[in-house]
């Protein structure tokens, strides 16, 4: 079979819909490119640079919020649902970039915030104006404890309780984020009603799915039960919200029954998908909970790797074989990368190690996973953490609890487009976020003249998921981990493509294994005998 000669998007539609196995690339869009010259990236910026986008031969693209918005969490406190914060542009622009968009093959899917506000939306100022309006009841109002202390004991994630007292009604609100972030009551029907008309708004408009935001923080316990302590534990702990099991601030079981409600209103549009981001303790409970069966969500995805320190074969296999091919349980997607986690590069690289070499292994290891993948925008080029000093740092997390938290700007830095152009083609005056001391010479512009360079690689790696069903949507089978070496195969049909990976710095002798099959990727001069350090072999098996 040529590698390059990938199933046409009707031959892939008549066996899966398109988001099963698809390839999805985020977008920060105020750091991914900027049209207007004031340092921030916009929709515009977005439009023009499509192309590179496409060119990966991704399914789709996921974009981060560009609602109205005060930008205390940079565009997670959301002021207006249905309209676009005139930093990043208008309407009529979000218009043209789905239009360009769905002319260059690709589905466009957005983040959905509903399970909290922005202190500065019109619902909020409704609801904390007095006890006895149409909204009083949409956000999380509760009196004080008789010595005047919050109603519960809960703790925001960002540090420091998770209420904040508020004079109009003499009642505190819960929040728990920000405390500009505001905590939708979505057991409230209306709460649910209005939520689901933000979502046929934006299907209207031609979006092609969503991925739906912290969705397990939705509902709390409304009897407001204090959380139990936390048991001990041998990794530090930074915050008040690290010290508590979180049983009745989140995860409450009526979750579920707001999903099935999405997925009612998104099956009446052909073809859209729902993924829902999952965090905490409970995360793989929760994730395979919210997509069971065929009522709730399309997908899922959570931190197995996004916080990972160490990228070990057992971590792969736990949380691959977390997802069976089995009646019931709901198809996974993966990001070794987002907004909100340091760049894996960064994290994963071990000291005796070349990071190129490293970061076209794991690329190779992404495009191999059974389930959706997701390319946060830049590791395409091989981008590494930048580190941010104190006096710059826009996070308020790591403002707040700096040093002990990492800035999660490092990983939202502006793309380089061009390496010798200023800013690095970014923007034609000082971004908002410094660019990385070495990210110029990742370029798009110099990759593109290079057909070595990681950008050539994960266009490579892209085309060959999408050319072979095994790899887009086959099982999981034949899991090997023998200290660095990760190997499995993926199947469909009568194809059988087995993976090979070195995650660590010694060589590994594969010639006791026979494996044979002929070689469809071999990196860092990788060979069916020896996988050198860093070393991926994907190998198309006889029979």
């Amino acid at each position: 079979m040529n590698e390059l000669s990938p199933l046409s998007p009707s031959a892939r539609q008549s066996l899966h819909p398109w988001w099963k196995g698809a390839a999805i690339y985020q977008i920060y869009p105020r750091s991914f490119a900027d049209s207007n010259g004031d340092g921030i990236g916009d929709l515009a910026g977005i439009t023009a640079r499509l192309d590179h986008v496409a060119s990966l031969g991704v399914d789709a693209i996921w974009l981060s919020p560009f609602y109205p918005s005060p930008m205390d969490d940079f565009g997670y406190d959301i002021a207006d649902y249905c309209d676009v914060d005139p930093i990043f542009g208008t309407l009529a622009d979000f218009d043209a970039l789905v239009a360009r968009a769905h002319a260059l093959g690709l589905k466009v899917t957005t983040d959905l915030v509903f399970s909290h506000t922005s202190d500065r939306h019109a619902w909020f100022a409704t609801s904390r104006a007095r006890k006895d309006n149409d909204k009083a009841d949409w956000y999380v109002w509760a009196d004080a404890r008789a010595d005047g202390s919050p109603p519960t004991n809960w703790q925001s994630v960002f540090g420091g309780p998770a209420w904040t007292w508020d004079a109009r009604r003499c009642q505190y609100y819960l929040h728990n984020f920000l405390g500009s972030q505001p905590q939708l009551n979505v057991h409230n029907r209306d709460v649910q009603d209005a939520l689901l008309g933000v979502v046929r708004f934006w299907l209207e408009r031609g979006v092609d799915g969503f991925r739906i935001d912290a969705i397990n923080f939705s509902m709390h316990d409304p009897e407001l039960r204090d959380n139990p302590p936390a048991p001990p534990s041998n990794k530090p702990r930074t915050r008040p919200f690290d010290f508590q099991q979180k049983i009745y601030n989140q995860s409450h079981p009526d979750i579920p029954l707001f999903l099935e409600r999405i997925r009612a209103l998104t099956d009446e549009y052909e073809g859209r998908f729902t993924v829902a981001e999952v965090g905490g303790d409970d995360a793989a409970r929760e994730m395979k909970l919210f997509t069971a069966g065929e009522r709730r969500l399309n997908s899922a995805y959570g931190f197995d790797f996004l916080y990972a320190d160490r990228l070990t074969p057992q971590l792969v296999r736990e949380a691959a074989e977390g997802w069976p091919d089995a009646p019931g349980v709901g198809w996974p997607s993966w990001a070794f990368e987002n907004h909100d986690a340091p760049r894996a590069l960064s994290r994963w690289t071990p000291e005796d190690v070349d990071p190129a070499a490293y970061a076209r292994m794991k690329m190779a290891l992404l495009c191999a996973l059974r389930g959706n993948i997701i390319l946060y925008n830049g590791e395409e080029l091989g981008l590494g953490q930048v580190e941010i000093p104190f006096e710059l740092v826009k996070d308020p997390e790591a403002r707040k609890n700096w040093p002990l938290t990492l800035s999660r700007d490092g990983a939202r830095t502006p793309l380089p487009w061009a390496a010798e152009a200023a800013h690095a083609g970014f923007s034609d005056t000082d971004p908002w976020l410094p660019l990385g001391a070495d990210h110029a010479a990742l370029a798009v512009d110099r990759q593109e003249a290079d057909p070595a360079s990681m950008l050539a690689l994960t266009r490579r790696l892209v085309a060959l998921r999408a050319a072979h069903p095994a790899l887009r949507c086959g099982d999981n089978a034949h899991w090997v981990v023998e200290g660095d070496l990760l190997a499995f195969d993926r199947i469909a049909g009568g194809e059988t493509i087995r993976c090979l990976f070195n995650l660590g710095g010694s060589t590994i002798d594969l010639a006791a294994r026979g494996d044979g099959g002929i070689p469809l990727v071999a990196l860092n001069g990788a060979d069916p005998a020896l996988l050198p350090p860093c070393g991926a072999l994907w190998l198309q098996m006889e029979g």
